[in-house]
């Protein structure tokens, strides 16, 4: 699963750098967070025509998105407010397309979520008194670059209130964890490869299915897991410190390491 991530893209520069539309606006602020969880702000790249008649073609888009989707059939617990429910903010990429919440995204509202690396706990010993002790960890390529993890994305509107604005929301499609990964946690998030884009981002064709597949070890070959500050484990830490070795090793620039 994907329930924590860390993220330094600033909107405008991940706009330049993917020739995309910078449509986040002056909504929250979201660039960095080195502790993302769900119902948080997020940034999200889609691909659609603009409002003008002069839009050809299609573009990336960088837009803000509320990290837990919310299905355009929710209803309104108050104007413009849906009902609060369990967070979608992962959705298993095999079940997907068959399930209420998230097919409609596959069809034809697919994103991808970029971030720097994201979080899972392993239970490494327990206390004198039994409890488990849970280890961070934090998962991301060893050279720094950014990743770009396949999402669903939904547009929720008050049928009640048209005059509000909509909430725009993702999830984190995820697979079955592979190589070494899978030593951390049996789930991971789906990566999405750059030669891969057109197809998933294309709204106007479902997902090709064997992009829903669990991928091939050489989609997270560059991938590394190394442990990290328990400061994590707390939603109101928030900064580089997170990223921590908390032994005080030295183990590089970016400090990652192979799990053996």
């Amino acid at each position: 699963m994907c329930g924590r991530y860390a993220t330094t893209a600033n909107p405008a520069r991940l706009a330049a750098e993917l020739d995309a539309i910078d449509e986040t606006g002056d909504g929250p602020d979201t660039t960095p967070n080195y502790n993302v969880a769900p119902t948080n702000h997020v940034l999200t790249v889609t691909e659609g025509h603009g409002n003008s008649e002069s839009d050809e073609r299609p573009r990336l888009r960088i837009r803000r998105m509320r990290w837990g989707l919310i299905p355009f059939w929710t209803k309104a617990a108050e104007p413009g407010v849906p009902v609060k429910g369990k967070p979608l903010f992962n959705a298993r990429a095999d079940k997907a397309a068959t399930t209420a919440s998230f097919r409609d995204g596959v069809k034809k509202r697919r994103c991808l979520v970029p971030m720097d690396g994201w979080y899972e706990w392993l239970v490494e010993g327990q206390t004198d008194k039994g409890k488990a002790i849970k280890q961070p960890y934090f998962m991301s390529p060893a050279d720094g670059s950014r990743l770009y993890m396949a999402g669903l994305w939904s547009t929720w509107r008050d049928s009640g209130h048209p005059e509000l604005d909509p909430v725009l929301s993702c999830t984190i499609l995820t697979t079955d964890a592979i190589g070494e990964l899978a030593k951390i946690h049996d789930r991971m998030p789906l990566p999405m490869p750059r030669e891969h884009w057109d197809a998933w981002l294309d709204p106007t064709h479902p997902a090709p299915a064997e992009l829903l597949e669990t991928p091939p070890l050489e989609w997270i070959s560059d991938i590394v897991a190394r442990p990290v500050s328990p400061l994590v484990n707390s939603v109101r830490n928030n900064g580089p410190e997170l990223l921590a070795d908390p032994t005080g090793a030295n183990t590089g620039q970016a400090g990652q390491i192979h799990l053996i």
